[in-house]
């Protein structure tokens, strides 16, 4: 079988996006932002979300809102932005170049929420969409970054993103939980972020599935073995998107509730601590949305408000055998298909 060579050029043969498309996306990554502030509010019982307004001066804007020293919260920011201008960034020409010499317009919403307890794992969730001329596609994504090992957690939380999946077809969830598992790779220190979820980007309703730089790897090998798919529209892709951004509460917050009340120690929270340098080196290395705002001039606090508000290093740090830290390394931090898992 020729592995996968993904060819963004090809002429776009899906629906066109209809003419109110950049309102209700964006009305929609709003709405998102409320809902999510609203239930994490609830669950915190603290403090609430502070909100910047922001404006960008080659066109957009966004509001900001950030959660500090909550009781659940430890810092979280949940962020909507919407941008538009003439000149593309060098991320988009490199992945679109037929994108070039038309002004763009991209709207999302992102997240980032680091708990207090380590028990409780972080969790990342960005929803975007983007058009440039004849060029237009969602994409986004959630994934789960435990500090502790807990595989019902892990189980739970991806059973509720395949089910958003399934409802709109049957391949998303097998090619984009492998995808995610591929982008939240620390290629310098050859591990996963976390447990992953599922990752998508360059859906336009064209084939392939699988729009990555690796057709080598198992998201691009099982998305070239499937047969054409039904055409998918824009109205398709923009309900997916809706019930993917949707299933977030109910995916993350019983993990919430099921760990919030137990208790840890200073070992707990130097581990947490140590492995949030992990997150940090992600965004600021690889993660393509704090490159798009960088290079677009976004505003800088809040492309980086997905940066946790305490993080320490440590030289050659390696977990003692048979503890939960080592665990986490050996198990969790492996591709493995949690959607099954059974206890």
């Amino acid at each position: 079988m020729t592995p996968l060579t993904t060819d963004l050029t090809t002429p776009q043969t899906a629906s066109v996006p209809p003419a109110d498309a950049k309102t209700r996306v964006s009305q929609f990554m709003k709405t998102l932002q409320d809902e999510i502030c609203n239930g994490l509010e609830a669950a915190d019982g603290g403090n609430k979300f502070q909100e910047d307004s922001w404006e960008r001066e080659e066109g957009g804007g966004g509001r900001s809102r950030v959660l500090r020293d909550g009781n659940l919260l430890e810092q979280g920011g949940v962020n909507f932005s919407e941008v538009w201008g003439q000149e593309l960034p060098p991320s988009i020409l490199k992945q679109r170049p037929e994108a070039a010499g038309h002004g763009f317009y991209a709207t999302g919403t992102s997240m980032v929420l680091h708990p207090r307890n380590p028990y409780i794992p972080t969790v990342h969730l960005n929803y975007r969409y983007f058009e440039a001329g004849p060029v237009w596609w969602f994409g986004g994504g959630i994934d789960l970054t435990p500090y502790y090992p807990f595989a019902e957690d892990a189980a739970h939380f991806h059973q509720t993103l395949k089910q958003a999946c399934d409802k709109h077809h049957p391949q998303y969830y097998p090619v984009f939980k492998p995808w995610c598992d591929e982008y939240f790779y620390l290629k310098h220190r050859q591990e996963m972020r976390g447990v992953g979820g599922i990752f998508f980007d360059y859906q336009d309703g064209n084939d392939p599935l699988y729009r990555g730089p690796h057709p080598d790897q198992e998201a691009a090998i099982y998305s070239n073995q499937l047969p054409a798919s039904e055409p998918r529209t824009w109205e398709d892709l923009f309900a997916f998107v809706n019930d993917c951004g949707r299933s977030f509460l109910p995916a993350y917050l019983p993990i919430v509730e099921k760990r919030r009340n137990l208790e840890y120690g200073d070992r707990e929270r130097q581990f947490q601590l140590y492995r949030r340098g992990r997150y940090v080196e992600f965004n600021l290395v690889y993660d393509r949305g704090t490159i798009f705002g960088l290079q677009t001039n976004g505003r800088t606090e809040s492309i980086l408000m997905s940066l946790p508000p305490l993080v320490r290093w440590e030289y050659s740090y390696s977990p003692e055998p048979n503890t939960p830290e080592s665990e986490l390394y050996e198990v969790f931090l492996k591709p493995q298909d949690w959607a099954n898992w059974q206890a």
